[in-house]
């Protein structure tokens, strides 16, 4: 069960989510009519959902999402209707609705949030995309994996971050994701989390594969 948040909170987590990227105070009143600060930033801050930088000669906030974060947010989708910060509206439990559905979604279809609200450079492909990309079959792309895997690394059997690599495989990110899963099982590649939390950006986040209930970052290659 996720950590009970108050209203303000949950709201600013929600938008953070949907806009999937640093967000200035300014911007966040411009968007729904508020700014995070005070005990409700302090707060998403020492819970580790949300991080938070002083920025410009005012000093003025900017927020993004954690990893732990998005994680809240995924797990908050499950929570349904009704929804359980105290005190709702209707207009509330309507949207945890909503949010149910958008959740039901996600596993039927086995997406991320970030395939929805990540930067349009790491969403999904087009339809134009698509079309051209169901032509290509599984080997193809794990050909094009092990190409792009040799073009990033710096040493033999080294790491690289799953962000760099998509952009050079030219696929729909489930494809990617359905490939990698299949040669991590075989053992033809490794894939694990980054150890230092800290340094992941939002694209990190959206780029990562999840494999047993855990978030993989880097990937490894032995053989080329």
């Amino acid at each position: 069960m996720t950590d009970r948040l108050g209203h303000k909170q949950t709201a600013a987590m929600f938008t953070l989510m949907v806009l999937g990227r640093e967000v200035p105070n300014k911007e966040l009143e411009e968007t729904v009519g508020f700014t995070l600060t005070g005990k409700d930033r302090t707060h998403l801050d020492e819970l580790g959902y949300v991080a938070s930088e002083p920025t410009g000669p005012r000093r003025s906030f900017v927020h993004q999402l954690s990893d732990r974060g998005w994680a809240w947010c995924e797990d908050e989708l499950a929570v349904g209707s009704p929804p359980p910060p105290r005190g709702h509206s209707t207009l509330a439990a309507a949207l945890y609705v909503l949010l149910g559905g958008l959740h039901e979604y996600l596993v039927r279809e086995d997406k991320r949030l970030f395939e929805v609200f990540g930067p349009a450079g790491l969403r999904p492909a087009g339809p134009v995309q698509e079309r051209e990309s169901e032509d290509t079959s599984v080997g193809n792309l794990e050909d094009r994996i092990r190409i792009a895997y040799k073009e990033l690394v710096k040493e033999p059997r080294g790491w690289v971050g799953l962000v760099d690599l998509r952009p050079k495989l030219g696929a729909p990110a489930a494809e990617v994701d359905a490939v990698l899963k299949e040669l991590s099982r075989d053992g033809k590649v490794h894939l694990v989390p980054e150890d230092n939390r800290k340094v992941l950006t939002a694209a990190d986040h959206e780029a990562a594969i999840r494999i047993g209930g855990e978030d993989n970052h880097l990937l490894s290659i032995e053989a080329l």
